[in-house]
């Protein structure tokens, strides 16, 4: 029975906080700016592996990144999305720069790699 109260705080709190973390998914390679919290300076967009194009794979994935004072990505964390196409994300994302803000601050960033990139 603990666990079954666990398990429901637990969802109830991923539905509570998920809108929160979550920024809204643009089209195409690019990432949500539009919720990010801090301003991007500069962005690279993933390549799509050749091999997902070749397996004809498509979808979403989400990373969570940590962002110093500086504007740095110090630290990047899959939340959801193939392999192959977090990879190509997560090493796209370590090149990004934010603007400068008081503290470190973590994000949330999502891509959509689709089928006509």
């Amino acid at each position: 029975m603990g666990l079954k109260r666990r398990l429901f705080a637990f969802g109830l709190t991923l539905l509570l906080a998920g809108p929160v973390l979550v920024a809204p998914m643009a089209s195409g390679q690019e990432a949500a700016s539009d919720a990010v919290t801090r301003k991007i300076r500069e962005r690279v967009t993933p390549d799509y592996p050749e091999l997902a194009k070749q397996m004809g794979i498509l979808g979403k994935v989400r990373i969570v990144v940590t962002i110093t004072a500086e504007g740095r990505v110090t630290n990047t964390q899959a939340v959801g999305g193939n392999p192959l196409l977090l990879a190509a994300a997560g090493d796209a994302l370590k090149k990004w720069r934010f603007e400068p803000a008081h503290k470190e601050t973590t994000e949330v960033i999502e891509f959509e790699f689709g089928g006509t990139n």
